[in-house]
């Protein structure tokens, strides 16, 4: 629209000039050059708009197996990025060090990823952008039903459900749930045993640990059996903090800048739907993470969907990024760092990039 607008008031000047020029004796030369100058401008201009019609590069996408990433599923699924015209080469992975792995290889642009990853992996020279915001909340402590534990402190001395040293929710565990809010010394004053997801809460019911570091939907899925109960909620204690979140390498904040825009365009649509409604997207994150019913202690039967209902009082979705995100990241670097998994204090402004969500948000 500018570039029209600029054209019609160069032809309305021109218009004028050669009108002037008539009334002189060197009409005819003024009348060439003018004709000259509003052809170059307009070749100019048409370049430009050849420029912007440059056809989009494809995006790879790689994004972890986890629900709290169903912003990704359903910006496919609901049609998003085609609508932005964009196109989009998914990949799932199932932990963060295969990411990691395809991102050093060249082979992704773009991740949806836990934010510890992203700034461990940028202290060791992977120096990716944090470009959006996934989700907020989704970790919980369960323990048994009948236990008399009610808090953090009472796992002193204790087994603990966890997960894979010095990864992302490791660090969430480690730094602020042991650390810092129960005040014990995560080295020693309990046991953490690595444990897959799905079978975190099977040991809490076998009393084979104490409790459980857990998240959605695997949380409500225990809960919901009736053999655990919650002893703390992380987005209770902080609340909105976020966890995934979008990140570009250089090469694609560089090249695929515009791809990155309408990609941010379509997940912010995606996260709008999801908040649409308490059920918004129900459906396809039950087939997409192929939720299962589950029977709880008098055999009553409980629904994907109530599983879903649960889970999202504790986990939600977000894109923008904000500052009170920025001190959260930062502190979760600051575990980090004192717990030995980066070797130098990191900055979160120095990560972050707000820059692409600005212009998803006036383009």
């Amino acid at each position: 629209m500018k570039k029209t607008i600029r054209v019609v008031v160069i032809m309305f000047v021109v218009g004028g000039l050669i009108a002037c020029a008539n009334d002189s004796s060197d009409s005819s030369v003024s009348k060439k050059r003018l004709a000259h100058d509003l052809k170059s401008e307009l070749t100019v201009s048409s370049d430009r708009k050849t420029k912007l019609k440059k056809p989009l590069q494809v995006l790879r996408v790689g994004w972890v197996y986890a629900m709290a990433n169903a912003p990704i599923i359903i910006a496919k699924q609901k049609g998003y990025f085609a609508a932005q015209g964009l196109k989009v080469e998914l990949k799932s992975y199932t932990s963060g060090p295969r990411v990691k792995k395809d991102l050093k290889a060249g082979r992704l642009d773009v991740a949806y990823i836990g934010a510890p990853p992203v700034y461990h992996w940028y202290s060791k020279g992977l120096k990716s952008k944090i470009i959006a915001k996934v989700n907020y909340g989704q970790a919980a402590v369960i323990v048994s039903k009948n236990s008399k534990i009610t808090k953090m402190q009472h796992l002193r001395n204790k087994r603990m459900a966890g997960v894979r040293i010095g990864s992302g929710m490791d660090v969430l565990l480690r730094g602020y749930l042991i650390k810092e809010k129960a005040g014990m010394d995560p080295a020693s004053d309990l046991d953490i045993i690595p444990t897959k997801p799905a079978k975190m809460g099977a040991a809490v019911e076998s009393k084979e640990v104490s409790g459980a570091f857990s998240w959605e939907p695997f949380t409500s899925k225990y809960l919901l059996r009736g053999r655990t109960r919650l002893i703390v909620d992380v987005n209770k204690d902080i609340p909105r903090y976020p966890w995934y979140v979008v990140m570009a390498v250089p090469k694609a904040i560089k090249f695929k800048r515009r791809e990155l825009v309408l990609l941010l365009k379509a997940h912010k649509k995606a996260v709008r739907f999801l908040n649409s409604s308490p059920t918004a997207g129900n459906d396809i994150i039950i087939n997409a993470f192929k939720l299962k019913a589950v029977v709880d202690l008098n055999g009553k039967r409980h629904a994907a969907s109530e599983i879903l209902k649960s889970a999202r009082t504790r986990l939600g979705w977000q894109a923008r990024l904000t500052y009170r995100d920025t001190r959260f990241m930062q502190r979760l670097m600051n575990y980090s760092f004192e717990l030995g998994y980066i070797k130098k204090r990191l900055k979160a402004d120095d990560l972050i990039d707000i820059d692409f969500l600005y212009q998803a948000a006036i383009n």
